[in-house]
């Protein structure tokens, strides 16, 4: 399934914003993740970070290395809990091996853009991802700069 997510939604628990800076995400895939209790809870009160997190292919299946989730204060005392555990990702065979194949051969990496609730599950959007230049960077930095002054341009020119 492809997704394409630049605002964070009202199911939204996590983004990583400097994803869409360092990588030309090609496309985005829905995956599910194998989560503990104690996780779950901390999801659900918001205490998720992606920023520093990463995807990668081991053994025929999809792991996300570095998430942080906080464990709450009120979590249970005899759970040991790790906040930045490897944690599996749940995909279709199918779609493992077409991600295997993309990484491995023509050079892409997998990110994890964002952390949301799909249908009271969590769900972790997984972007197939080319890295970007510094000059490619700055490009993108000049486009936006220009949109915004294009914008306050013509609403300069409205209000008068």
């Amino acid at each position: 399934m492809t997704r394409k997510r630049n605002k964070p939604s009202p199911s939204s628990i996590a983004q990583n914003r400097k994803a869409r800076f360092d990588y030309f995400i090609e496309e985005s895939v829905e995956a599910g993740l194998v989560l503990e209790g104690w996780e779950v809870k901390s999801l659900r009160a918001g205490k998720a970070q992606l920023s520093e997190s990463y995807v990668i292919v081991k053994d025929g299946e999809i792991w996300l290395l570095g998430a942080h989730i906080t464990p709450l204060s009120s979590a249970s005392t005899h759970v040991n809990a790790d906040a930045s555990r490897t944690r599996k990702l749940l995909l279709h065979r199918d779609q493992i091996d077409r991600l295997t194949g993309l990484v491995e051969r023509k050079g892409y990496t997998l990110v994890p853009l964002e952390l949301y609730w799909g249908k009271g599950r969590a769900k972790l959007a997984v972007g197939l991802a080319k890295g970007k230049k510094q000059h490619d960077k700055r490009a993108d930095e000049r486009d936006r700069d220009w949109q915004r002054d294009k914008a306050r341009a013509l609403k300069a020119f409205v209000n008068k």
